[in-house]
């Protein structure tokens, strides 16, 4: 099977197996950012791009427990990494690309120390998925859906880490760049929820 043949093959299961819907974009956006902070860097395309087409994998409804107190302590990563190890090979995926990929899914989170400069691209190109506008529908859409988010105010946390931790975390001078503007933009949304709404959010 062709590089193109495997690859098709990837984004046409993430495709079918998004849910909810919304949650598709992130990972043609991820590998896109990802690609360009790979610019000039030397690094492995397709444990990236197979990295960030299945690193969500576990977060989908089908994947992740049903039960809202299993749902509460479930940890994605170990079970996207078991299901990339299965799948990926079964579309034409080099075997022996598996334990990269492996380990960049590992710590493609902003708490993680990635080492495999994929991982690096990775987990800076997510961490700029949660800053700027972006950041600001994927938080914000949350809101009513996610258990975690019931209200207006109980999004509003998230997007404050994101504003005052995530920069801290990116490791490319890049990526830093990228992250200026967005980080403005949040502020500037939180500066305008909290001058409208006051102590009446909700």
């Amino acid at each position: 099977m062709t590089t193109a043949a495997w690859r098709d093959s990837v984004v046409a299961y993430i495709r079918a197996e998004t849910l909810p819907v919304d949650k598709y974009g992130h990972m043609p956006r991820l590998y896109a950012l990802a690609s360009s902070l790979g610019q000039g860097l030397q690094h492995d395309d397709d444990v990236l791009f197979a990295s960030a087409w299945m690193h969500d994998l576990g977060v989908f409804i089908g994947h992740r427990p049903e039960d809202p107190a299993e749902l509460l302590a479930w940890d994605s990563v170990p079970y996207t990494i078991a299901r990339s190890r299965e799948l990926l090979p079964a579309w034409g995926f080099p075997v022996e690309k598996l334990d990269a990929v492996e380990q960049v899914i590992l710590t493609h989170q902003p708490k993680d120390e990635p080492v495999l400069i994929e991982a690096v691209l990775l987990r800076d190109a997510d961490i700029l998925e949660q800053l700027g506008a972006i950041g600001a529908l994927r938080a914000l859409v949350k809101i009513g859906r996610d258990s975690r988010f019931p209200t207006y105010s109980s999004v509003m946390p998230v997007l404050r880490r994101a504003v005052d931790y995530l920069p801290g975390r990116l490791r490319l001078e890049s990526a830093q760049t990228l992250a200026a503007p967005r980080v403005q933009l949040l502020q500037t949304l939180i500066a305008a929820i909290e001058s409208e709404a006051g102590e009446l959010l909700f």
